[in-house]
């Protein structure tokens, strides 16, 4: 094959890995950090699955690092002082890179790229302030439901047709979220709300992600954009909740935007070496470092109810991305 066939079926090849990797990781809540959109030139593969395990468990733990730090800014400031903070780090991160190639500021799709990163935004805050009232372990199984939002918006957004299975594996996802938030019992939280709407947020970003398959934009542009329109959009809502942080507050500001932006290079890496199906389930890990980091920072334990609810939305989830697996197959097999 030649060198331009070579890269073609790179670049199709990382579009129908966009499709399962986005699915299937429920790693939204990590904040702005968690955006990243795999780039063609991020896509050469070293087949090391072993490697890719051992990259996404640890991102799994510096996400509840991230999650827990938010959790508690959380106690402290407004939540969303504690995302203009985190958006505050995530741009300064982002800066030297775009400052290196002012040519990445521009996109070939600017209007998705904000619409995303409204998106993205939105997912941070709603999380963050569900943090502020809920354990990490609630919050945190509830998030896992955002693939099922992506199967459903797939079909207006992105003219997706979705099969009976699917459907079914959304259904039984959503009878998870019941048994964890337990409406119309003393155990329910009017809170939960909030991880929910962060789940369709994070769900509204990744499908305008995959509408954007098309696009040649670096990675570092979109993260730019996700970085930049986060922070005009979160300082614009600052002044009305405007609480002066504390020297300790910005610095675990600081350290939450290092790990949740670690964290998503580490997937970034996990994905070079192994395949979304391998990796997918290892994903789901956070749940045990978020109860961990819960009950040790917090006192907080999960009961059995929130167990068994998230084992039911991890078991949908897993499904969901199983048939994404095998939708992007057809899909790069139609596009070959």
């Amino acid at each position: 094959m030649s060198p331009d066939g070579d890269r073609l079926c790179a670049y199709k090849m990382s579009q129908a890995n966009n499709a399962m990797t986005e699915s299937a990781l429920p790693i939204a809540k990590a904040g702005p950090a968690a955006s990243i959109q795999m780039d063609p030139a991020m896509t050469r593969r070293v087949d090391d699955p072993v490697k890719g395990i051992l990259l996404i468990l640890s991102a799994m733990v510096f996400f509840s690092m991230s999650d827990s730090s938010a959790k508690l800014l959380g106690q402290m400031i407004p939540p969303i002082e504690v995302v203009w903070l985190r958006y505050c780090g995530f741009t300064l991160l982002m800066l030297p890179a775009l400052l290196r190639r002012p040519a990445l500021f521009s996109s070939s799709a600017p209007v998705l790229q904000i619409g995303r990163g409204l998106g993205l935004l939105g997912s941070a805050l709603f999380f963050t302030a569900g943090l502020r009232f809920l354990a990490m372990a609630d919050a945190t199984a509830m998030s896992f439901v955002s693939p099922l939002f992506i199967t459903a918006l797939s079909i207006p957004v992105l003219g997706e047709k979705v099969g009976i299975r699917r459907w079914s594996a959304i259904v039984v996802g959503l009878i998870g979220v019941l048994v964890v938030v337990r409406p119309g019992t003393s155990a329910f939280n009017s809170a939960s709300i909030y991880p929910l709407l962060s789940s369709v947020s994070w769900a509204c970003g990744i499908v305008l992600t995959r509408k954007m398959s098309g696009s040649t934009d670096h990675m570092v542009t979109t993260l730019g954009y996700a970085a930049i329109t986060g922070l005009v959009v979160i300082s614009l809502m600052l002044p009305f909740v405007w609480v002066v942080p504390s020297w300790q507050d910005v610095a675990i500001g600081g350290f939450m935007a290092c790990v949740s932006t670690a964290a998503q290079w580490l997937v970034v890496l996990a994905y070079r070496r192994a395949n979304a199906s391998v990796l997918a389930p290892f994903s789901y890990t956070q749940l045990v470092w978020s109860s961990l980091a819960g009950f040790l920072l917090f006192s907080m334990v999960p009961d059995l109810m929130t167990l068994a609810g998230a084992a039911v939305i991890i078991a949908s989830g897993l499904y969901t991305a199983h048939r994404e697996r095998i939708v992007a197959r057809q899909r790069l097999t139609a596009l070959a």
